[in-house]
This record gives C-alpha cells, structure tokens and sequence, in this order.
C-alpha cells in the first residue's frame, strides 16, 4: 500500500473513529494532526515525541477525550476507545501502547 493510499484510509478510518467515540457517550475535540519536521525534532529534543513521527506522513491523530463535559487525561482513559481502534484495520495503532493514550495512529515502515 502506498502512502497516498494509507494516508486516505486512514482519514476514512478516522472518522469512523470520531464518529464511535460519540457513540459511546464520549466527546472530543482534534489535537495535533499534522505535524512537521521542524516541529518533530523540537518534540524529540524535548522528551516529547520522536523525530520521524508518524504525524509526519499525516498518519496520525491526537484526540482530546472528553465525557459529562469533563477532559480525561490519562491513558487509560482512552483505553475502551483505543482497543476499538486497533481492531478496525491491520495498520492502527494506539497510543496507549506506549503511555500516549490521546495518539491514534497508522503503522508505516515500522514506525506508530
């Protein structure tokens, strides 16, 4: 699969994604999407991301969870809607699986 290819399924597959989360009685906003690599190598100085981020390739999705109006932060917040996630295609990931719970992303050359 190409990256053109990946890149949509993965946007067709995100909404699907926002689209359960409300579903299940949860709201959310959009966090980061797209990301560069001027701004993944600052990440990556920091301790806070890596600097061939999956973001990069527009491969990825940071989503604010929220329920009853109220924003949850921890990983395993997200834990119900991340496992739902990683079953819809071979090449979705969760964040959760590395303690960012907020990341739903696709696999590409080994990177998540």
């Amino acid at each position: 699969m190409t990256l053109g290819e990946k890149q949509r399924l993965f946007a067709r597959l995100a909404g699907q994604l926002i689209a359960h989360i409300y579903e299940s009685g949860y709201e959310c906003s959009l966090g980061e999407a797209y990301r560069t690599p001027e701004q993944a190598a600052r990440n990556a100085a920091t301790g806070a991301g890596i600097a061939r981020s999956v973001h990069c390739d527009r491969l990825a999705l940071d989503l604010n969870l929220f329920r009853d109006g109220i924003y949850l932060t921890r990983t395993e917040d997200h834990t119900p809607i991340g496992e739902w996630w990683e079953q819809q295609h071979e090449l979705c990931r969760w964040g959760g699986k590395f303690n960012d719970g907020n990341h739903y992303a696709f696999s590409h050359e080994g990177r998540a």
